[in-house]
């Protein structure tokens, strides 16, 4: 028997573990899906697709969702070059307060709209305006708010690699900005951005929490959806509308893997930064104010209406509503939702940094397979998935627990933190494994002493995704939660319908301070391991 920890017992080790993770997403991805798509042999998809509600919805969720990807791209793209290529002070202030609202669930941002705008809103009666918020200027308002910051995070990558070396070329050269814009500019951001016009619109067109809040009779595809499976237990329906849903998904999916293989692998030899400008830097200072301005204006309003009596009637301070609030289950649900949190945290950093692992650094058909397998939750919708789940699980003896929760939810966030991983690991030399075979050392030592000490950033920035997303999402968990496993965000739907909006701006407030307390807990251990890394 060989004495090399890599021969023989460690090779069918790593063969079982592998093999492990294929029948988990198997049974945990592809086969609820299969269930649902299944699922339409019993529908009428003829009668389904020609009835004149299905259509209206169809066309409701592709103009909102165009208007509010147009928007949101737009005011993304300018707030991302004030932020990366000027000189304005408080850069990461900006960024920081901007990316707030991806911190609390998309219902929310229209609960704010609704408070701010709706017939007895504060701005409404402050300022004295006129016309309803509801319907499609609210849907895109709201749409903008929750999708305006993933597209700004994104752009802003973007830019801060772009090459600086051929604008300082051109500007020698004389030719004018314009001239730059179409001729560097434009064919740098041409492939990226198609990436965030999909990624924006899909997010916008499979959102239901919008547009349930402020939608009013504009009623877009997941609100029927939505409506069909919980309101008339109609699967056969639902699994009809979570199809469609899945088609811009799967687009999107497509491109972006394409777009990711045929990556662009140029160098960058100098990073492009702005020069002092005092018109540029004075309007990107303005611009910037602005923007985050209007992002924090549903959370204070969120923190007003928490604080007073009754909204509008009774305007003074209180801690009432706290209290009722929370008598009514509150704390019970916000325990839920932490254990959830904390659960998928921990069960999606193992399974996505495994599954990485193998495929970054195991290279063959089936990590392959892994890979496809592994990203292709990027594709599917919540909605799609909590019904898939609901077809798929039910009577089983995971259904209706904590456990179901925090299986979705990993299934529903794992692309993302496996691509951070994978890159991540991708990144590390090819050869560790080599060298470490010749040495006498094992693939699991390697990963254990080497590979996880290198990637601990990406690691706890994993955990905060999975944590963040789980705090807030409603969509996947809104066909599989109960009594007892019922996540804290769904009661902001609760109580929004029961017209008692100061327990649901306090929920809100609840799930921004976990998760921007999570998002400080990581910042600070990342910059601890940085400090003892340049020691």
């Amino acid at each position: 028997m060989s004495r090399y920890p890599n021969s023989g017992a460690p090779s069918r080790r790593s063969a079982l573990t592998k093999l492990f993770l294929a029948a988990f997403l198997l049974i945990s991805v592809v086969g609820p899906l299969l269930s649902m798509l299944m699922n339409l042999a019993d529908a009428d998809l003829a009668g389904i697709v020609a009835s004149a509600r299905f259509r209206q919805s169809l066309v409701n969720s592709a103009l909102a969702a165009a208007t509010g990807t147009l928007i949101s791209i737009l005011v993304a793209y300018i707030f991302a070059l004030c932020v990366v290529r000027s000189a304005i002070r408080f850069r990461g202030v900006f960024s920081v307060i901007v990316t707030l609202p991806m911190l609390i669930p998309s219902i929310s941002h229209g609960m704010g709209l609704v408070i701010l705008l709706g017939s007895n809103g504060v701005l409404t009666r402050l300022l004295g305006l006129g016309g309803a918020i509801y319907g499609f200027k609210g849907v895109v308002m709201g749409s903008v708010l929750y999708a305006f910051p993933v597209a700004f995070l994104m752009l802003a990558d973007i830019l801060k690699y772009e090459d600086g070396s051929p604008y300082e070329a051109a500007a020698v050269l004389g030719i004018p900005r314009s001239r730059q814009f179409l001729s560097i500019t434009f064919p740098y951001l041409r492939k990226p951005l198609i990436s965030v016009v999909f990624a924006t619109f899909t997010l916008i067109f499979t959102d239901y929490g919008v547009p349930l809040m402020i939608g009013g009779r504009f009623t877009t595809l997941p609100v029927l959806m939505y409506q069909e499976v919980i309101g008339l237990l109609n699967f056969s329906r639902g699994s009809v509308i979570g199809a469609f849903l899945l088609i811009p998904a799967v687009i999107a999916f497509v491109f972006d893997l394409v777009a990711r293989d045929r990556g662009n692998q140029n160098f960058v030899a100098q990073e492009k930064t702005g020069q002092r400008s005092p018109v540029r830097d004075g309007f990107a200072f303005g611009y910037c104010t602005l923007v985050c301005a209007l992002v924090a204006l549903p959370i204070v309003v969120f923190v007003i209406l928490s604080f007073v009596v009754r909204y509008p009637d009774e305007m003074s301070f209180s801690l009432g509503n706290i209290a009722k609030t929370m008598d009514m289950g509150a704390g019970r649900y916000l325990a839920n939702s932490l254990i959830i949190a904390c659960g998928v945290s921990a069960l999606g950093t193992v399974l996505s940094y495994a599954l990485a692992w193998f495929t970054a650094r195991s290279p063959g058909k089936s990590s392959k397979a892994l890979h496809l397998i592994s990203i292709s939750s990027l594709a599917i919708p919540g909605l799609v998935l909590g019904l898939s789940y609901v077809l798929f699980f039910k009577g089983s003896f995971i259904y209706g627990t904590l456990s179901m929760l925090i299986l979705v939810n990993t299934v529903h966030f794992l692309a993302s933190p496996y691509l951070m991983a994978y890159n991540s690991l991708g990144k590390l030399n090819r050869n560790l494994e080599d060298v470490g075979l010749t040495l006498g050392i094992g693939r699991f030592r390697i990963l254990r002493d080497v590979l996880i000490p290198q990637t601990r950033i990406t690691i706890l920035e994993m955990v905060s995704y999975f944590f963040v997303n789980s705090m807030m999402t409603i969509s996947a968990v809104s066909f599989l939660n109960t009594v007892r496993n019922k996540p804290v965000s769904l009661m902001i739907t609760q109580f929004e319908a029961q017209l008692f909006l100061e327990a649901a701006a306090f929920v809100s407030l609840l799930i921004l301070a976990c998760n921007f307390t999570m998002k400080c807990l990581i910042y600070l251990g990342q910059k601890g391991i940085k400090i003892r890394e340049e020691r």
